[in-house]
């Protein structure tokens, strides 16, 4: 490990990045530019420089230990050839906290080039990690931004992070999972199987901005959550990462089977933020039972052959028991877009706070859906349109000049209606066991609904060392 005297020089630099101001109903691929102030390493006073370039070694680590680092550069290069040992445990990261330590990090910038190099990485349970006004740069694959497994805490205020590596996500957990809160900043990835934020912890972002130019913006894997507050997302999955689903996705919610997450509910929430799909569907849910809520959230879908929400099987899981099942909350949206649900998934729609829907439902007439509409919110249907159950008062669905059929009946505009909900099954199990078969085994059978609310490799996955993994296995 070499240390060097530098001088910086403090910089505030102002990027433009290509936002889209549309209409939460629009298709259409407008786009304006809105100013976003970022952080860049010009901005750091740096004063020294931490450089290591071992193969599994660190430039920092934090044992059991309370530290503190402010104004310094982090440089690593160096690989990992054990992919489990990197990405669950912390080999080869430059910045790395384990055993209960606890580290501060102030003003600092962290450049990685190498495979399995994630850049600041918080391990096991009461390890935290606090990171401020920092900017982070991974090129290699497999390797993460901030990354935090086996119950460890991350904490980011105000952080630039950029990763360009394949499987290489720019928030990153893993398994074990643990806490991550992020404020601020500006989180972007450029690599295959590289979302914004793939999580297999409680991972919550507030007032940052978040983009993906070939992978999805989010993945939730297993029982676990992502909750995004007034953000800025922009997703454009443009690359296969495998060939275990034939679709594109922003948001992609799923349990791989690899024993790197606990199968369970997996919740989605986006609340005062906009969202803004280039390419593909917006929402995918497979093999896991998954509790979706938007509210007060601008949706623009760029891609108009794109789904709003498609629940259906794939590659992952066992044939025939594999689908997805939803929960899904609109609060306060006015959003369009239809929904596909398969003969193996089910759908319980729920809109409320004066929401207004426009879309097609289940129009193959495949699986269970239920919708439910609270009084001053409305569903304009865009196509024919086949549900199991019903529940809505006089006014709230607007046909359009199509036929919606509940439980085979056609449903006469104008009516009420008292359905029942679908009682969704949440699969439970520990996470650490080893899959059935290699990446995939066979869900539990738990029975427990999930909770209706009031109101996303070792990340990568483990590779060989050499080459990216095949996960997350989006497509």
């Amino acid at each position: 490990m070499k240390h060097k005297k530098l001088l910086g020089i403090p910089a505030l630099v102002t990027i433009a990045a290509m936002l889209v101001s549309l209409s939460a109903c629009s298709t259409e691929n407008t786009e304006t530019t809105s100013a976003i102030e970022t952080l860049t390493e010009e901005d750091i006073d740096i004063t020294d420089e931490i450089t290591d370039s071992s193969d599994g070694g660190h430039a920092i680590e934090a044992d059991g230990q309370s530290k503190e680092y402010s104004n310094i550069k982090v440089t690593k290069t160096g690989d990992s050839d054990a992919g489990d040992e990197a990405d669950f445990y912390g080999d080869n990261a430059a910045v790395f906290a384990t055993n209960g330590a606890t580290l501060d990090l102030t003003e600092i910038a962290v450049e990685t080039n190498g495979t399995h190099a994630n850049a600041v990485f918080s391990y096991g349970e009461g390890t935290t990690v606090n990171i401020g006004d920092s900017v982070i740069t991974t090129s290699g694959n497999c390797s993460g931004g901030l990354m935090t497994t086996g119950g460890g805490t991350m904490n980011a205020d105000n952080c630039t992070v950029h990763t360009s590596g394949n499987s290489s996500a720019a928030i990153r957990s893993d398994r074990g999972g643990g806490t991550v809160t992020v404020t601020g900043g500006s989180y972007t990835t450029d690599g295959t199987g590289s979302p914004v934020i793939y999580s297999t912890a409680d991972i919550t972002v507030s007032d940052a901005y978040l983009e993906s130019t070939a992978s999805q913006g989010v993945v939730v894997e297993g029982q676990n959550s992502v909750t995004l507050n007034d953000v800025t997302l922009v997703a454009d999955n443009n690359t296969k990462n495998s060939d275990k689903s034939d679709y594109y996705q922003a948001i992609m919610i799923y349990q791989s089977m690899s024993g790197d997450a606990d199968q369970g509910l997996a919740e989605f929430t986006m609340t005062g933020s906009s969202l803004t799909n280039v390419n593909g569907d917006i929402f995918f849910v497979n093999n896991t039972t998954a509790a979706i809520t938007l509210e007060d959230t601008e949706i623009i879908n760029q891609d108009a052959d794109g789904l709003l929400l498609r629940a259906c099987a794939a590659g992952w899981g066992t044939e025939g028991s594999n689908g997805g099942k939803v929960d899904f909350y609109l609060r306060k949206m006015d959003i369009e877009g239809d929904i596909a649900v398969d003969s193996i998934s089910a759908l319980n729609l729920y809109l409320s706070s004066d929401t207004v829907y426009e879309g097609s439902v289940n129009a193959d007439n495949e699986g269970e859906v239920y919708v439910e509409i609270d009084s001053g919110s409305k569903w304009i249907l865009t196509g024919d349109s086949y549900v199991t159950s019903l529940t809505c008062d006089e006014d709230a669905i607007d046909l359009n000049g199509y036929t919606l059929y509940v439980d085979g009946v056609a449903y006469q505009e104008g009516a009420s209606s008292a359905g029942e909900a679908i009682d969704m099954e949440v699969s439970s199990s520990a996470g650490q066991g080893m899959p059935d078969e290699p990446p995939m085994g066979t869900p539990g059978d738990g029975n427990e609904p999930p909770a209706r609310p009031e109101g996303e490799p070792p990340m990568a996955m483990p590779g060989d060392g050499n080459e990216p993994p095949a996960r997350p296995e989006d497509n």
